[in-house]
C-alpha cells in the first residue's frame, strides 16, 4: 500500500486562527481528516506530523526513507530560508511536492523564493486546504509513473 507523509512547517498548528484572511478558518486538525479520508478513497495511507522546529522536519524527513513513497511539505515560512529542509529532501530521495495554502507568488517579494522547489516534484500554492487532496492525489499519478517506468525497464 502506497504510504504518503504530510509534513507541515512552523505556525500551521494555529490555522482557523492566525490571519484567517490568508489562511482561511480551516484548522490543521480538520486538513488531516480530510487528508486521511482522501487517502483512504486513494487506497492508500498517511501520517501527518507537524512542528515548528525545523530539525524535527528534516528528523521527519530522513525517518520516511523506507517508510513513506511520498512526501507533501507545507514548510511555511521555512521554504523561504531553510537550505537544511532542501539538502534533507534531496538526500531521503523521496519525491516531494511543495504545498502552500495561500499563493506564495502574489505575496511579499520575499516570499516568492523557495529553496524547497528546486528538489520538488512540483509545487502547488493558493487553493487553501484544497491544496491537500490536490497535492495527494498528484503524489499519487507521480508514483504510478514511477512505477511504470521501472516496469518497463
Amino acid at each position: 500500500m502506497t504510504s504518503l507523509l504530510i509534513l507541515n512547517g512552523p505556525n500551521l498548528n494555529l490555522l482557523g486562527q492566525r490571519q484567517p484572511e490568508v489562511y482561511g478558518h480551516t484548522t490543521l486538525a480538520e486538513i488531516e481528516d480530510t487528508c486521511r479520508q482522501v487517502a483512504e478513497d486513494l487506497g492508500a495511507r498517511v501520517d501527518c506530523v507537524q512542528s515548528n522546529h525545523e530539525g524535527v522536519l528534516i528528523d521527519a524527513i530522513h525517518a520516511a526513507r523506507g517508510l513513506h513513497d511520498g512526501i507533501i511539505l507545507n514548510a511555511g515560512a521555512y521554504t523561504h530560508t531553510s537550505i537544511a529542509l532542501m539538502d534533507a529532501i534531496s538526500s531521503a530521495e523521496i519525491p516531494m511536492i511543495e504545498l502552500h495554502l495561500s499563493n506564495i507568488h502574489a505575496r511579499e517579494e520575499f516570499r516568492r523564493k523557495s529553496y524547497i522547489a528546486r528538489v520538488a516534484v512540483g509545487q502547488i500554492c493558493g487553493f487553501g486546504p484544497e491544496g491537500y487532496p490536490l497535492a495527494m492525489r498528484a503524489m499519487m499519478v507521480h508514483l504510478a509513473k514511477i512505477s511504470e517506468n521501472q516496469h518497463d525497464a
